[in-house]
């Protein structure tokens, strides 16, 4: 006994050094009746950081992509209370399609996703402590508003949940231009009046999703659908200039299309000529 002893309160005193160390570096879980949301902190390294904010949703129930669809809100993010940090810029994996309740199509997520951060610190040679206030909207049949709190300081050299994280850039999709040799890639976007055709090339007859966004946030673009008759060898994707805002012009606007491929998501800046 006398060595087991010793022994064994090593293996404690170990263990629980270990949980600390996992607590510092995500905040404790917000919980509502249908979610949960936390602060995640990667390893402390130079000006630019890696963060993340961590959604658990139960079975059955969503939350939104930024762009959230036929309806729904996107998630909101305030991070001014922070200290030490000059920006925030908030990653998004590529998104779900749901069914809205109304006729139309939601976009975002189920179960647990991972939205990845990059901070800048305005020094890198201080601490940074992010706070976030996060409202969002948790929905099955219904919506329900979620407001929360949570604040991380950042000071691991190597942090626990660095795994998680860099899994979760992996699902954020990848900057690409029209034509690159990707195994999934956009071929062509022309407009033909106030329709916009998209055609994209696939690896396999898979399912494929194409998502549209405009220059700003109250742009509303409908979700581009794929055409039953496309030409031989690509995908054809159509969608109309509606919810363009009020005295805004589609001509010469960029817009944003994000284009999912079982694993694989691009995303294109495209100019309307």
């Amino acid at each position: 006994m006398m060595v087991i002893v010793p022994l064994l309160a090593a293996a404690l005193a170990a263990s629980s050094l270990a949980l600390e160390a996992r607590a510092q570096d995500s905040s404790p879980w917000q919980r509502d009746g249908h979610s949960a949301v936390r602060l995640v902190a990667g390893s402390r390294s130079g000006a630019v950081l890696l963060g993340g904010i961590a959604f658990q949703l139960q079975p059955g129930w969503h939350t939104y992509w930024r762009n959230p669809g036929d309806s729904g809100v996107p998630p909101r993010f305030d991070f001014s209370k922070s200290d030490n940090v000059e920006a925030v810029t908030v990653l998004w994996p590529a998104p779900a399609k749901f069914d809205d309740g109304a006729g139309g199509i939601a976009l975002g997520y189920v179960g647990q996703v991972m939205l990845p951060l990059r901070i800048v610190a305005k020094n890198a040679d201080r601490p940074v402590t992010l706070r976030a206030d996060i409202n969002y909207a948790v929905c099955e049949k219904i919506c329900i508003p979620v407001e929360a709190s949570a604040e991380l300081a950042f000071n691991s050299v190597a942090s626990t949940e660095d795994a998680a994280l860099f899994a979760a850039l992996d699902t954020v999709p990848k900057p690409a231009n029209i034509g690159d040799p990707n195994p999934l890639t956009i071929r062509d976007v022309r407009r033909e009046g106030r329709t916009v055709l998209v055609d994209v090339v696939a690896p396999d007859p898979g399912k494929v999703e194409l998502f549209a966004e405009g220059p700003t946030p109250d742009w509303a673009l409908p979700v581009p659908k794929l055409v039953a008759q496309g030409p031989p060898g690509v995908k054809r994707f159509a969608f109309e200039l509606d919810g363009v805002p009020s005295g805004a012009s589609s001509d010469g606007a960029t817009l944003k299309l994000t284009l999912v491929g079982g694993e694989r998501s691009y995303e294109f800046n495209v100019t309307l000529n």
